[in-house]
């Protein structure tokens, strides 16, 4: 299963080129961009690891790069993705979020079902990932 989060996330492996493109386009926009990870990549899961600190002021994309760069060695094993915010009056929100790096193998989701009072069905997503424990998950 091919985790689906973010622009992009229906296109093959974005090339680093490519990704720096889309940097450069971020930071043309005045956006900080940060470096996040998680090995829990559930849909509702939007607090991952910050991989070093946003970088605010930035113009040259080579610096964002050089944090990519650092976090695949840090953590080949896990999701890394590229945010960016967008701190202008009126939005105050990421506009921006790409995944970088991901795991060779992606075990998925599965729906668990739970019957409630009378006729009523709950529905939950697991992530197939999290039956191991922490740092143990790719």
């Amino acid at each position: 299963m091919h985790i689906t989060q973010g622009q992009f996330s229906f296109l093959p492996a974005l090339t680093d080129e490519q990704i720096k493109r889309q940097v450069k386009w971020a930071l043309d926009h005045e956006w900080a961009v940060s470096v996040e990870y998680t090995d829990d990549p559930h849909p509702r899961n939007t607090y991952w690891e910050m991989h070093g600190h946003p970088m605010f002021d930035l113009r040259d994309p080579a610096g964002v790069m050089e944090e990519i760069t650092a976090c695949r060695l840090a953590f080949p094993n896990h999701y890394i993705r590229v945010m960016a915010f967008d701190s202008s009056e009126g939005w105050e929100t990421p506009r921006m979020s790409f995944i970088v790096n991901r795991p060779d193998h992606e075990p998925g989701f599965r729906v668990e079902r739970q019957e409630g009072p009378g006729r009523s069905l709950r529905y939950t997503v697991r992530s197939y990932a999290v039956e191991r424990p922490e740092g143990q998950r790719y």
